[in-house]
């Protein structure tokens, strides 16, 4: 069987003769095939580049959308982190002044003081990986709703016992810090066990001290233990103690009211630096002072 040509004519212009190039048929088709296969191949290559090039694209945005989101979750981590904080010192606010009202009615108190209605609910949730769980929220908002119920309910209480709110200590009697707590402890002068009836103020040498609430001053002098003190009654059960002054500013029988200077800091009597000894009595027995006071 005769081989099939394609002919390809060359006539240059510059001369009459022409030249003929005889390409096998077969030959001709291997070419067209393996143009058309290319050509496919190439616009492949060209969709899967573009393809590529908008994913890469969109994978940037990911990552971008993906930082602004653990940016903004990191963010509300410690927003209630912060809210937390705040509602545990509310709860401890509200719960120094059930203490002081002597609040312990179901109906106003459940589960522990500074919760008014409802049942405690857990603070320490966790921030998952597809963001912040309602449940979370709604356990700060059950809690926030349980204090301020709570507070709401004191305060109205306390407007009808504005008497009893101005004899009972709740501020500090000094500017300081608490270097020795009401409770057991080591005594430092014997180095025994030795129980500690009140609250030992850490500060400078002439700091004002102040009433604790409103008063009669009942007793001032000097003890060899107290040094200069001041001891303030002021009804309802509740009296104070003011050791180790440097000077006292009041006398017996001389009402005071809370805030009003009744001496200053002093280190005498059995002390071994400036400091003021505070306690707080209720119907003659030493109770810790910090359940009292609510000043921050």
């Amino acid at each position: 069987m005769a081989k099939k040509f394609i002919s390809i004519i060359i006539v240059p212009n510059w001369k009459t003769s022409f030249r003929t190039i005889n390409i096998p048929q077969k030959a001709v088709r291997v070419f067209l095939a393996s143009g058309v296969t290319f050509l496919v191949l190439f616009v492949f290559f060209l969709l899967d580049y573009f393809s590529m090039t908008e994913t890469k694209a969109r994978y940037r945005e990911l990552l971008k959308e993906n930082a602004a989101q653990k940016e903004t979750i990191a963010t509300y981590e410690s927003t209630i982190a912060q809210m937390k904080k705040t509602i545990s010192n509310f709860e401890e606010y509200a719960r120094k002044i059930n203490i002081l009202a002597g609040v312990q009615s179901p109906e106003n108190l459940r589960g522990e003081p500074g919760l008014g209605g409802g049942e405690k609910v857990d603070l320490n949730f966790q921030i998952q990986k597809k963001g912040i769980e309602p449940e979370a929220l709604q356990a700060i908002k059950q809690r926030a709703d349980a204090v301020e119920k709570n507070l709401n309910y004191m305060l109205h209480f306390f407007e009808n016992q504005a008497t009893v709110l101005a004899t009972t200590p709740t501020i500090w009697p000094t500017v300081g810090w608490v270097s020795s707590t009401f409770g057991p402890r080591i005594d430092p002068f014997t180095g025994r066990n030795a129980f500690h009836n009140g609250l030992d103020i850490a500060t400078n040498i002439d700091n004002p001290v102040v009433a604790t609430a409103d008063g009669v001053v009942v007793q001032t002098g000097y003890d060899k233990y107290k040094g200069y003190f001041v001891v303030i009654s002021h009804g309802n059960g509740f009296s104070t103690e003011y050791w180790h002054l440097n000077k006292y500013t009041v006398k017996p029988g001389q009402k005071v009211t809370r805030g009003q200077k009744i001496g200053h800091v002093g280190k005498t009597g059995k002390a071994l630096g400036p400091h003021l000894h505070y306690e707080v009595h209720l119907n003659g027995k030493p109770i810790n002072p910090i359940n009292y006071i609510i000043e921050e």
